[in-house]
């Protein structure tokens, strides 16, 4: 088994690290490979955040002209669903660049 792997998150639309030992024991070499590609795929988090956003919206114009009760219901949670996305990817991009020392994120 690799001693870290970046596994693709459907729901958030990005790789995430997935690390199986404390971050003190990868190697320096390893440590650079890792913050790099994190490095990478965090900065296409702000796009995703924007992709995100449209949907919203989107379904708030469809939503405010919706007069079938349990359509507007289902726009609501899908509107919700995706603010809970762009939280998440938030706290994701706000990640310390070393991959929050030694957390495994599984």
């Amino acid at each position: 088994m690799e001693p870290y792997t970046f596994k693709y998150d459907e729901r958030l639309n990005i790789e995430l690290p997935q690390l199986q030992l404390e971050w003190s024991v990868y190697s320096s070499k390893e440590r650079e490979a890792i913050v790099t590609r994190w490095e990478y795929i965090r900065g296409t988090i702000p796009d995703k955040i924007k992709c995100f956003e449209q949907l919203i919206n989107i379904k708030q114009e469809q939503l405010n002209k919706e007069s079938h009760f349990p359509t507007s219901c289902s726009l609501n949670w899908e509107i919700a669903e995706l603010a809970s996305r762009i939280n998440d990817l938030h706290l994701w991009f706000r990640k310390n660049q070393e991959i929050d020392e030694g957390k495994s994120h599984r």
